[in-house]
């Protein structure tokens, strides 16, 4: 395979991991438009997201070891850094929308004590 030709059913699993892909992306951003608060938006963006990178990452693995004759190691690198750092990233973000929240309902409370009292 010198000539850089990729067989036709490395082509068609290449194509239906990115297809699928793509549109588990589109699902998990779509979830940021439609779903009501952070942690709900959070959860599906994570999700589609993830898995949607796991198709793409999938098909470039799968293409790219193909057409060099050899396992590409490169892929796997980018997959093993999205997979650690996605979580964390979310993990974060969640603690400072609990964070938020809290503060939110701490200033409404201390407004509801200092205001006078009109009886």
């Amino acid at each position: 395979m010198t000539d850089g030709v990729i067989p036709f059913w490395a082509d068609l699993l290449g194509s239906l991991l990115l297809i699928s892909g793509s549109l588990l992306t589109l699902i998990g951003s779509l979830g940021l438009l439609r779903l009501p608060n952070l942690f709900a938006r959070m959860h599906g963006i994570t999700l589609g997201n993830t898995l949607g990178l796991g198709c793409v990452l999938l098909a470039s693995i799968l293409v790219a070891s193909i057409h060099a004759e050899r396992f590409v190691f490169q892929e796997v690198l980018i997959t093993l850094f999205m997979i650690s750092t996605s979580p964390v990233t979310t993990i974060l973000l969640m603690r400072s929308g609990i964070y938020r929240r809290r503060m939110d309902a701490d200033r409404k409370t201390a407004g509801h004590q200092d205001s006078p009292n009109p009886g």
